[in-house]
């Protein structure tokens, strides 16, 4: 079934013309079905292109999911197009006052990882969000610098940071076979990877409430789950699209920024050739399952979370 959003909201076209199952407000009107309840935390810089990647893959099930896209009141966007966060998003704190729940809960990464947590101007807005889907969520997925933020929040696991940049696409093995997140994944499958710091994997290691899913000796942890699957920590970037790495690299050459080629990306690491896409099955068979463990461990009634 396909996701409601706005029929206004710049994603819909772009879906629309990939045949991703999207639905408008007056469609979904008609439906009796309860649809998944799934809010998006969206801090990425780049606010429509990340709204297009999850959405892309977050409407590849037949479960109707209906998005709400949050901000932090605390933060002034200066990425997003003029109006497009008055038109589409929520304010994080209002949606906390009346007590909204949500059968799913997605927060991103942000470009701040190598600030400490309690220097990010929306950081104290962000602690009572991620406090506030432990009880009013079923299931919250954490990405990139989300993941360290919610472990940090939550377990006091540190930052540190990286004798360089992990960037490009890398090999991962799963760690726990059965887990419903991984149904269907190859013994070793692809992720994108790109960021400067990693969480402390002794800290982790050390909580008993935390389960290591995936990990590798060259990216270190990449996927954390904690109270079987009710909390989600994924250090990469599965949602990115296939020219993401691409863009970042260019923009911090056009910068003059100290930047690597990314690994194992390009043909020849040949940044004039097109990149070759070997993740984007692994993105969509992870966030169905993801959405169909939502479904069917969320109770029917949100109240009774």
């Amino acid at each position: 079934m396909p996701i409601k959003i706005s029929r206004d909201l710049p994603a819909y076209e772009t879906l629309t013309e990939e045949r991703v199952f999207v639905m408008t407000d007056d469609r979904a009107e008609h439906q009796d079905i309860r649809p998944l309840k799934i809010a998006i935390v969206n801090l990425m810089p780049t606010t429509v292109d990340t709204e297009i990647q999850l959405l892309r893959l977050l409407g590849n099930t037949p479960l109707q999911v209906d998005i709400s896209f949050l901000r932090m009141g605390s933060h002034d966007s200066r990425n997003a197009p003029p109006g497009h966060l008055d038109k589409f998003y929520l304010n994080a704190m209002d949606i906390l006052k009346q007590g909204v729940r949500y059968d799913g809960f997605i927060i991103t990464g942000a470009p701040v990882e190598t600030l400490p947590f309690e220097e990010v101007d929306y950081w104290d807005e962000l602690a009572s969000v991620i406090d506030y889907t432990y009880t009013n969520v079923w299931s919250t997925l954490h990405i990139c610098w989300g993941a360290q933020a919610g472990l940090y929040r939550r377990y006091g696991v540190p930052k540190k940071p990286l004798d360089q940049k992990l960037f490009g696409i890398f090999p991962h093995v799963i760690n726990e076979r059965y887990s419903p997140l991984f149904r269907g994944f190859d013994d070793e499958f692809l992720a994108p990877q790109s960021r400067h710091t990693a969480s402390d994997r002794d800290a982790i290691a050390a909580e008993k409430a935390l389960v290591i899913q995936s990990e590798t000796p060259e990216t270190g942890v990449f996927i954390t789950t904690a109270r079987e699957g009710r909390e989600i920590y994924v250090t990469g970037h599965l949602e990115y699209d296939p020219l993401t790495l691409d863009k970042e690299y260019r923009r911090d050459l056009g910068k003059g920024l100290a930047i690597s080629i990314p690994k194992n990306y390009y043909p020849g690491d040949d940044p004039s050739q097109p990149p070759v896409v070997r993740w984007r099955a692994h993105a969509h068979l992870f966030f169905s399952n993801w959405l169909n463990y939502v479904y069917q461990e969320t109770p029917f009634d949100l109240g009774r979370l």
